[in-house]
């Protein structure tokens, strides 16, 4: 084996170490947030990045970056939660093209009721994932300052 090879390995090993974290904690949040708020992981995280943004929304384009989804499942998301009164779809003022899709009072309220839980179970999630022997150094690094970004996490936009 080459030092090429080992490089590669390396790589491989980390990026499956990844995706069993990524899996630990995916199916407890999908678990309790379906649970307790009746939202799906993927509709929570619509949520939370709308809720980031002055006026509460966004392009269907960013919305769809934002959570790793196509085009086509951006759009079949968008509708489910915007029959059940959580989004709303406006047209863009500066450009009549586009669509924006806007959090609603109601998805908001639904967002800050479900934060709490997202964030209490990321949290239990990542204490059980650092017991594991082979999900210990990521969940340490994640929690080292090397690992960590600053920022306040749940201030209230401004609606504008």
């Amino acid at each position: 084996m080459g030092i090429e090879d080992s490089a590669v390995e390396v790589r491989a090993s980390g990026w499956r170490t990844l995706a069993a974290l990524h899996g630990h904690i995916d199916g407890a949040l999908e678990r309790e947030l379906v649970r307790r708020h009746e939202l799906s992981v993927v509709e929570f995280t619509v949520l939370d990045a709308l809720s980031r943004q002055d006026g509460w929304h966004m392009r269907m384009s960013q919305l769809a970056r934002a959570a790793a989804l196509s085009s086509s499942a951006t759009t079949r998301l968008v509708n489910r939660l915007e029959d059940r009164g959580l989004l709303t779809r406006v047209l863009c003022a500066d450009d009549r093209r586009g669509i924006y899709t806007e959090l609603t009072e109601a998805g908001w309220a639904l967002y800050r009721e479900a934060a709490p839980t997202h964030d209490a179970v990321l949290e239990e999630s990542l204490q059980s994932a650092g017991e594991l022997p082979e999900l210990a150094p990521l969940v340490e690094f994640l929690h080292s300052p090397s690992g960590r970004r600053g920022g306040s996490r749940r201030a209230q936009p401004a609606r504008v």
